[in-house]
């Protein structure tokens, strides 16, 4: 049964990963929201008034106050609407769920975003980083349907763009980062997270579309930004 609260928006941009964590984490929760699209190259007075410190996408919008940043969202979202909670409520456990959505961002989402707008060494580098730390994540899954057990949670909304949109960014620079046969327990979590009926209903960008608009990103940044994580991501 679906939670109404009219007082619900999200303001994103349909391609983004960080967007549509939040719009799974809203999804599994039954909260219905406003969706309202933002042209993040073009930015309206509404994105400045929401997000006026970064300027991006997501916002979400709850009794008229915006709050930006997909991880702060997702706890937001979790602490406001108390059923099906993502992160575990062991204060360790809880705790350990931080890290590894840390982790993730910083070490594979980071580094393959690199690889994605570079070529040559700089490339390599960033796919040799993005392989160690999706080794580590492999690890973290063995033996398990999700990060944190047998419960779709807060690490997997963290890492939902690995099912989806890592294999774009794969195709389009030409690069190899996830090897299913390298990667079981990755490829076993892909297929489970995948596969929620909540997942699998949700919205995600075509293919097609996912290709040419990241052809494009990679080509306008392309030796355009010094290999820093803070400074590529700031427009995906």
């Amino acid at each position: 049964m679906e939670n109404k609260d009219s007082t619900v928006k999200l303001v994103g941009f349909w391609v983004s990963p960080f967007v549509q964590r939040v719009r799974w984490a809203l999804k599994l929760k039954g909260i219905e929201y406003e969706y309202i699209e933002e042209d993040i190259f073009n930015r309206s007075h509404l994105l400045s008034e929401l997000n006026p410190v970064h300027q991006k996408v997501p916002v979400l919008v709850h009794n008229g106050k915006p709050l930006p940043e997909s991880f702060i969202i997702l706890e937001y979202i979790d602490e406001t609407w108390k059923h099906n909670p993502s992160l575990p409520q062991d204060p360790h456990e809880r705790a350990t769920a931080r890290f590894w959505a840390k982790f993730a961002e910083e070490k594979l989402f980071g580094a393959a975003w690199i690889g994605l707008c570079s070529e040559d060494d700089e490339q390599e580098g960033a796919v040799k980083s993005s392989i160690e730390a999706l080794e580590k994540i492999e690890e973290k899954l063995k033996g398990k349907n999700f990060f944190g057990g047998d419960r779709i949670g807060y690490v997997d909304i963290i890492n939902g763009w690995i099912s989806y949109m890592l294999p774009i960014w794969e195709e389009v620079a030409s690069m190899k980062i996830y090897d299913p046969m390298k990667f079981p327990a990755v490829t076993s979590w892909i297929s489970n997270f995948r596969e929620h009926p909540v997942i699998k209903e949700e919205y995600l960008p075509s293919k097609d579309e996912m290709i040419v608009y990241f052809q494009w990103r990679r080509k306008v940044l392309k030796g355009t930004y010094p290999p820093m994580f803070s400074n590529l991501v700031k427009k995906i």
